[in-house]
């Protein structure tokens, strides 16, 4: 989960630990009479590009008046079920919510017995996801911290009667974790049909251990799994299935703790969210075999190498340091139709100073501050038309508006 240097006094172990359209030529269609010889055609209209997003023309409203739990962090659409969807929460449970605030929330799961004991502050239950075949299999995915030894769980669990069946879970990986921080902890299905997980480097500060940047251990790494079996395992065409020197689950490497990452449901593309260290917080666009630096680099800087001029690191999209914030929530590319400007944008936040921003993935323009909420933002959503939803540690959630 996002390291959290700045919080709010939270109950539990709430708090997270700080650690274009472009318009082309059109040939005229020809006609039944030939035209004379002076005739031209007429202009081809073009569209005129919007105007890039206002800085500070953006603010929350509520949303999900059901959704008032405390330790919110994940948000997920319930397949088949178009005016409903689910939040989960740190200390262990998943709730059904009425999209549109008709009703009350409906308890999903309770696997708050599967926790560790003792949870710290980056501890708990992290994501979910369900099946691309929900509809006709009923099966969740959870990944979870779970304790003797401390590690790193993901599971699968059969939806019976409207709830998840807890007592009939599947372990499918098991990622053992030398400290209680930096756990990564979003799941997602690609658009390639397989699962997404992402597990920090192992925790502590600094990476001590190294794990950043070796490819023989899980740890500091977006992962590409097969999970249709009994256990986890790697795609045939994962970028180091040939290595024998690497762990073949690895998609991507040279992370330090990526919270939250999404697909862009148009383009298909990876964009993750990375927690730094004590400097500079980033922003990423995941391909495979991609090394993303730490911890010989934090942000654009060298942090144990110097010179870090190494032509096999991938660079952050964008980074913020800590006098704005410091612990990045990775968002979603905004593909609604209420914001058009917004097309193509990534938008993400910081959790300790509420700031939410956007990117464009087309161009390496500058990123954009949208708003300045003071929320402790843990995650985003993404409404069945594009829009997002904003999910807070304040047992509020909210959706991204243009101001006024």
């Amino acid at each position: 989960m996002p390291d959290l240097r700045w919080v709010a006094p939270l109950p539990l172990f709430l708090t997270l630990a700080a650690c274009r359209s472009g318009g082309g030529d059109v040939t005229p269609t020809p006609t039944a009479v030939a035209p004379t010889p002076t005739a031209q055609p007429s202009p081809v209209a073009t569209a005129t590009p919007l105007p890039p997003p206002a800085e500070g023309g953006y603010e929350l409203e509520p949303a999900l008046p059901a959704a008032t739990f405390p330790l919110m962090l994940g948000f997920s659409l319930v397949p088949g079920s178009p005016g409903e969807g689910v939040v989960l929460t740190q200390d262990g449970f998943v709730y059904r919510v009425p999209l549109d605030g008709d009703g009350p929330a409906d308890l999903f799961a309770d696997v708050s017995g599967l926790l560790i004991d003792d949870p710290q502050t980056e501890e708990g239950l992290l994501g979910l996801a369900f099946s691309p075949d929900f509809q006709s299999d009923g099966l969740v995915y959870l990944h979870y911290t779970a304790g003797g030894p401390r590690r790193n769980v993901l599971a699968r669990f059969p939806v019976v009667d409207g709830s998840i069946d807890v007592g009939a879970e599947r372990v499918l990986l098991e990622v053992e974790q030398p400290f209680p921080n930096h756990n990564g902890g979003q799941i997602a299905f690609g658009p390639d049909g397989y699962l997404y997980l992402s597990l920090g480097d192992g925790g502590s500060s600094g990476d001590p251990n190294g794990n950043g940047q070796d490819l023989s251990t899980l740890l500091g790494s977006i992962l590409r799994l097969d999970v249709s079996g009994d256990q986890a395992v790697a795609p045939g065409d994962n970028p180091f299935v040939d290595d024998p020197e690497a762990r073949p689950e690895i998609y991507a490497y040279g992370l330090r703790n990526p919270w939250r990452f999404s697909f862009d449901r148009e383009s298909g593309d990876l964009w993750a969210g990375d927690v730094g260290q004590g400097q500079w917080e980033e922003v990423d666009r995941i391909v495979a075999g991609g090394n993303y630096g730490w911890n010989v680099v934090e942000g654009l800087e060298c942090f144990a190498v110097d010179p870090c001029d190494d032509p096999g690191l991938t660079p952050p999209r964008a980074v913020y340091d800590h006098e704005q914030g410091c612990s990045v929530t990775g968002g979603y590319v905004y593909r609604g139709q209420s914001m058009p400007e917004l097309d193509g944008y990534y938008v993400y936040a910081d959790y300790c100073s509420g700031l939410i921003w956007a990117v464009n993935t087309a161009g390496d323009s500058p990123a954009v501050l949208l708003a300045d909420t003071g929320r402790a933002i843990s995650s985003f959503g993404e409404l069945p038309d594009g829009e997002l939803l904003v999910i807070t540690f304040d047992s509020a959630v909210f959706r991204l508006v243009r101001s006024g």
